[in-house]
């Protein structure tokens, strides 16, 4: 499945068996300068939890955005759950139904990870295997600063491609709901925690 590996043995999304430290605290609701542009295209999540909004990054990551906002128009994202959750690192969702069946994707795109957008604390990013450009549809939202997962000498990063903007606390409430282990798969939410629906706040394209 769709991964994000850290740096230790054997170690990627669809194994994760280490403890991800808190290793950071910025408000993600301080719109930092780059995410000031409201020409910028919104997308609004309603979750069973509460409803937070995204603001994307076209000029820096055109292919991951545009690709993202296919799935949300087509509606591929309803009723899916955010099927891994691990305090302190992320919370990943996008490819799964409530049962845990896998959805078909389409064909996976080019990576787009760039240092001038880093993995920040609120910040959306891409979920990929270990291979750099293998991403579809999941996607995680960093619940801290997670450095190791930029691109450096060592790994080609994982592609940011916006923000949520408002609702981070629905984030973190995500981030606390009780996990375990369900059809093989770590870390998942004991009850789902269902994306509803998504939709375009704003966009010059649509």
């Amino acid at each position: 499945m769709p991964a994000v590996k850290r740096f230790f043995p054997a170690f990627c999304f669809s194994v994760l068996t280490a403890t991800c430290a808190l290793v950071g605290t910025a408000n993600a609701d301080d719109s930092a300068s780059e995410f000031s542009n409201q020409d910028l295209v919104k997308v609004d999540v309603i979750t069973s939890e509460g409803q937070f909004t995204l603001q994307l990054r076209p000029d820096v990551a055109p292919d991951t955005v545009a690709n993202f906002l296919e799935y949300v128009r087509s509606s591929y994202y309803d009723d899916t759950v955010f099927h891994r959750v691990i305090p302190g690192f992320m919370i990943q969702g996008g490819g799964f139904t409530e049962q845990l069946q896998r959805k078909k994707t389409r064909p996976p795109i080019r990576n787009e990870a760039t240092g001038s957008l880093p993995n920040l604390r609120g910040t959306l990013a891409m979920a990929r295997t270990n291979a750099p450009d293998s991403a579809t549809a999941q996607f995680f939202v960093n619940l801290t600063d997670n450095d190791f997962l930029n691109p450096n000498s060592r790994s080609a990063g994982y592609a940011v491609f916006g923000k949520v903007v408002s609702g981070m606390g629905v984030i973190d409430a995500i981030a606390n709901v009780q996990t375990g282990s369900r059809q093989g798969m770590n870390d998942v939410p004991l009850q789902a925690v269902t994306i509803e629906s998504m939709s375009i706040v704003n966009s010059s394209d649509q």
